[in-house]
């Protein structure tokens, strides 16, 4: 079974990627014809794959904070130095 924060970073993932998808379909339906892209659609698509590339770093970066567990053994060395003296 999977964990959770695994299920969350997959479900996060997933919808990030069919948002991307559902925005360049919508931009070639509307934009395109004949299998043409006009300018103004391929300038949108651009942004479109701009926008996703910081989407995903800003959802890394949250996920990265949200799940990380101080608890999980990633403390300071020093701590633990000064602990056992």
């Amino acid at each position: 079974m999977l964990e959770r924060e695994q299920l969350i970073e997959i479900v996060v993932a997933v919808s990030s990627i069919v948002l991307m998808l559902g925005a360049m379909i919508y931009i070639g339906q509307t934009y395109g014809s004949d299998g043409v892209l006009q300018p103004e659609g391929a300038e949108l698509l651009v942004a479109v794959i701009v926008g996703f590339i910081f989407l995903l770093t800003a959802v890394g970066i949250g996920l990265a904070v949200t799940l990380n567990d101080p608890e999980d053994g990633l403390e300071d060395d020093d701590a633990d130095a000064q602990n056992a003296a």
